[in-house]
């Protein structure tokens, strides 16, 4: 109750192991409910990954997906 500062983000995060990688998946809940993003540390960014049939598309770039941004504005106010 007093170690993390309000409001917090709720997600759940799975581990994924898919050919040589681990993908680290999160699924929001709360206001983030129905978002959900997928993860993957790579050794070099030029690095050859298989690309899951479940993956969708690349939001690294986008400040939208990230948590500090998600507390601001969630998923649910997006239009």
């Amino acid at each position: 109750e007093t170690l993390c500062e309000k409001p917090l983000i709720d997600k759940t995060r799975y581990r994924l192991k898919n050919e040589n990688h681990v993908w680290e998946i999160d699924v929001f809940s709360g206001d983030n409910e129905g978002l959900s993003v997928a993860e993957i540390e790579l050794s070099d960014k030029d690095e050859y990954f298989e690309r899951p049939d479940w993956l969708g598309q690349e939001v690294s770039d986008d400040a939208r997906y990230y948590n500090v941004c998600l507390v601001k504005h969630p998923f649910k106010d997006w239009s």
